[in-house]
């Protein structure tokens, strides 16, 4: 059993604790608001670029003179899984969902004989995989010195996997990321980004366009484009997802704390009447026996 002197010091620690909990909370709650104005402002843009790339990649079809990056490589054998996940860890199963999703698909992609390979956006992300697919990693982008994202940062990661694909390093890109719903519920999410996949809007609220130059000359100019815009979409996504898990994780750490404080000091005052209770017994113990 503990000494009264053990339970003290460990209620003072629980305390402390919580100050820290409760702190982390606030700060991520004010930091949610931020980032998620950032990922909400940033989808009607990502949806609109979206619906029209979609147009255009369905007006050039199966044309011999469609880019590469439409059309993809002709095979399907190597597998690049681009993972964001945050560079600081304390916000729930945020990053271990992410990574999951990706573990899982490379373990399929490996049982169909593919080749994978994987870039990491995120060190929480990169310390998961590597337990079990070091040997896969071909890159690590570390994003631990930027306080906030900007388009340039997701063009930096772009232009890197671009680099990749014009050197034949892989036929099919995956981004692998976390997208917001709502402060308690984040949504890990896989996405096609090369070859380029277009969701096409309704047949009925589709706007027809007429190109010059010729369609083939904009999706090349698009297309990489495309590539960045989506993977500085997942970025906001994370970002966002990433605070909120954060902030929900803390709340309920600061209440579990709370909730161990109150056994803690119940312990501590039966211990303490248990000891006093002893002590009298013992002097009158001792004045009976004079």
């Amino acid at each position: 059993m503990p000494s009264l002197k053990d339970l003290k010091n460990r209620i003072e620690s629980v305390k402390s604790t919580r100050k820290i909990t409760k702190a982390m909370q606030m700060v991520a709650a004010a930091k949610l608001r931020r980032a998620q104005e950032a990922a909400e402002e940033g989808r009607p843009y990502a949806e609109r670029f979206s619906a029209v790339m979609a147009g255009l990649a369905a007006s050039v079809g199966g044309n011999e003179a469609a880019p590469k990056l439409l059309t993809g490589t002709g095979s399907d054998q190597v597998h690049l899984l681009v993972v964001l996940t945050a560079e600081r860890g304390l916000c729930g199963g945020f990053n271990s969902n992410i990574a999951k999703l990706a573990r899982q698909k490379a373990a399929a992609l490996t049982a169909e004989g593919k080749t994978v390979k994987i870039l990491t956006v995120g060190k929480k992300g990169r310390d998961q995989l590597k337990r079990d697919w070091a040997d896969s990693f071909v890159g690590h982008v570390d994003l631990t010195e930027i306080k906030r994202i900007g388009y340039a940062n997701a063009q930096d990661i772009a232009r890197d996997v671009l680099a990749r694909f014009d050197a034949g390093e892989f036929d099919f890109a995956t981004l692998f990321f976390s997208k917001f719903i709502n402060v308690v519920s984040q949504d890990p999410t896989a996405l096609q980004i090369i070859p380029a996949a277009f969701e096409a809007e309704d047949s009925d609220s589709a706007a027809f366009y007429e190109y010059e130059p010729g369609e083939e000359e904009i999706l090349a100019d698009l297309l990489p484009r495309g590539v960045a815009t989506q993977i500085f979409s997942g970025l906001l996504e994370n970002g966002a997802s990433e605070q909120g898990a954060r902030m929900s994780a803390m709340d309920n750490a600061t209440r579990n704390a709370g909730d161990m404080i109150d056994k803690l000091t119940i312990e501590f005052n039966r211990s303490r009447q248990a000891v006093i209770t002893n002590e009298l017994i013992e002097i009158i113990s001792g004045a009976e026996a004079l």
